[in-house]
């Protein structure tokens, strides 16, 4: 069993393990050393150092974003439900539940803006930042290309992690198509999924 982290108290606080303080955690990503987590009550990505036992905040305020389009310095960006992550390389991808759109954060560079997702609500494929979402809220990559659990579509879509790629759907419905049927891609129903691997 390994450490505790966090103080066991709800709020918006970096420091130590012992002192940091989270407000509805979600989905996390690692690369061994470090843990990236979707602090998703907080509205905001947090890193969690192993090797220091230190908490910081890599992106967000605190507060939800109440504009789509202000992005840039990761530090002071604010954010909208971040849901799950996923690493590639350099890159941190973000399931943005309340604004419908998956971010890309450059770790080395600490930039962050939209990499998929108009944020209207609906489910379109297409070229990224042509492509609608409904809470995506779940996430995975091979590499090449995210896998997303898109909640309010009920459906299973995938995204490339080129800039210049597409958004298209794998499996399920869409807002008012969803239930419990097998079947093949676009045959098959979900209700809301939350998660998705990838293997």
């Amino acid at each position: 069993v390994g450490a505790v982290i966090g103080s066991g108290r709800a709020g918006f606080r970096d420091g130590s393990f012992a002192e940091a303080e989270f407000r509805s955690p979600q989905g996390i990503a690692s690369d061994g050393r470090v843990v990236y987590l979707a602090d998703e009550g907080n509205h905001a990505v947090r890193l969690i150092d192993l090797d220091t036992r230190v908490v910081r905040t890599l992106s967000g305020t605190g507060s939800q974003a109440r504009e789509f389009n202000r992005y840039g310095d990761a530090s002071s960006t604010p954010l909208n439900s971040p849901w799950d992550l996923a690493l590639a390389g350099e890159t941190l991808f973000i399931a943005m539940a309340g604004s419908h759109q998956i971010w890309r954060m450059d770790l080395q560079r600490g930039i962050i803006r939209p990499h998929a997702g108009t944020v209207h609500e609906g489910r379109r494929d297409g070229p990224l930042m042509r492509a609608d979402f409904a809470q995506p809220s779940g996430l995975a990559t091979d590499g090449r290309r995210l896998s997303v659990a898109d909640s309010e579509n009920s459906a299973i879509r995938a995204a490339a992690i080129a800039p210049d790629g597409a958004v298209e759907t794998l499996a399920g419905g869409d807002l008012f198509d969803f239930g419990d049927a097998d079947g093949v891609g676009l045959a098959a129903r979900f209700q809301h999924p939350m998660g998705v691997a990838f293997h």
